[in-house]
């Protein structure tokens, strides 16, 4: 059986140093994308090659059409038809609030994290479409569905759209045999924290999770090569997350972040626990009452009906007569036909 050959972007240090060693130990020949430290990426195709793998290193900025397309005309005369990508390369900026962050920056990481997945995701499904198969794996974040304020919410944004391009590139490609998830990593101890200018910040936050600690690279890269592996054949469309919300406020260079907690005073309420730039805590929202009853004076007593005193009976046979109230033997006509003679009366004018 031939081997699976897999891309994998941003391969020369953190998770995608990690996933290129698992794969390869998994089976798989892997091509190492980097962008800068040529000799880490070495490092990593050295590893790969002790692993009983076949490897390579290729120079790409994902963000470059043509770098993104020498990547896989790289792998594919040097390696064989690619049949996996994870789509792993992403950067993130100096950590900050998104008033002070700016436009290159912005620029850079939604070019990186959003257009190079695209990219990469485009001509994988291009090669892979015509082959009848394959597998496509993105890098997302736990950021995506908490925002990260206060750190890089331009780089949450860039994570949410990977997530809606794994579900719908899923939908796409599925009749032609290809599958497409994602992982969702939580805090994760890796070089990009010193990157982001607090070395830190893994360490800090990890704390705060309900496991005591941050995830390690190898556990972020076993997800992904579960779902790379033919145990998970009937998975697509899925973001797996690896991550744990925070037990509570996390500080950062003075500013904490922001969470939200239920208490059981709160009765239902949420109860938002923020600290401003000024450092106060905000007061918890009070649960909203039902406006009262204006008073209108005392009410007034309910009395019960008055008892009625029923009539006699009157003698069937015997109705009072209209003019005497005497009796008589012979019935009343009905109602109606009096009322009928007394209408043609007054209609046609007759005595």
């Amino acid at each position: 059986m031939a081997r699976p050959i897999t891309v994998v972007t941003g391969g020369s240090r953190g998770i995608g140093a990690a996933t290129c060693l698992r794969l390869a130990a998994d089976g798989h020949d892997v091509a190492v994308g980097y962008v800068r430290d040529a000799s880490a990426a070495e490092a990593v195709v050295a590893g790969v090659r002790e692993a009983g793998g076949r490897g390579l290193a290729v120079r790409v900025d994902t963000s470059v059409e043509a770098d993104v397309e020498r990547l896989f005309d790289v792998a594919e005369e040097r390696l064989g038809p690619v049949t996996g990508l994870v789509n792993n390369a992403a950067v993130t900026g100096p950590l900050g609030r998104l008033t002070d962050t700016d436009t290159d920056t912005l620029r850079r990481v939604l070019d990186v994290n959003l257009l190079g997945v695209l990219l990469c995701a485009r001509r994988a499904a291009r090669l892979m479409t015509a082959r009848g198969g394959g597998v496509i794996v993105n890098v997302s974040s736990g950021a995506a569905t908490i925002g990260s304020p206060g750190e890089y919410v331009h780089y949450a944004a860039s994570k949410a759209g990977v997530d809606a391009l794994t579900v719908g590139l899923s939908k796409e490609l599925g009749p032609d045999g290809i599958r497409v998830n994602a992982v969702a990593p939580g805090v994760t101890d890796t070089e990009m924290h010193a990157a982001m200018g607090d070395a830190d910040r893994a360490r800090r936050m990890g704390a705060a999770v309900p496991l005591g600690r941050p995830g390690r690279a190898e556990e972020i890269a076993a997800a992904i090569a579960w779902l790379m592996s033919p145990d998970a054949s009937y998975t697509t469309g899925a973001v797996l997350r690896v991550a744990e919300r925070t037990l509570g406020p996390v500080f950062r260079s003075g500013r904490p972040r922001a969470t939200v907690r239920a208490t059981p005073r709160d009765a239902g309420m949420i109860r938002t626990t923020a600290l401003g730039s000024a450092g106060r805590a905000s007061r918890p929202r009070r649960p909203v009452r039902p406006p009262r009853r204006p008073r209108r004076g005392s009410p007034r007593p309910i009395r019960p009906p008055a008892a009625r005193t029923p009539r006699a009976p009157v003698p069937t046979g015997s109705r009072p007569h209209a003019a005497t109230g005497h009796g008589s033997d012979r019935s009343a006509p009905p109602r109606s036909a009096r009322n009928q003679g007394s209408r043609n009366r007054g209609t046609c004018g007759q005595a």
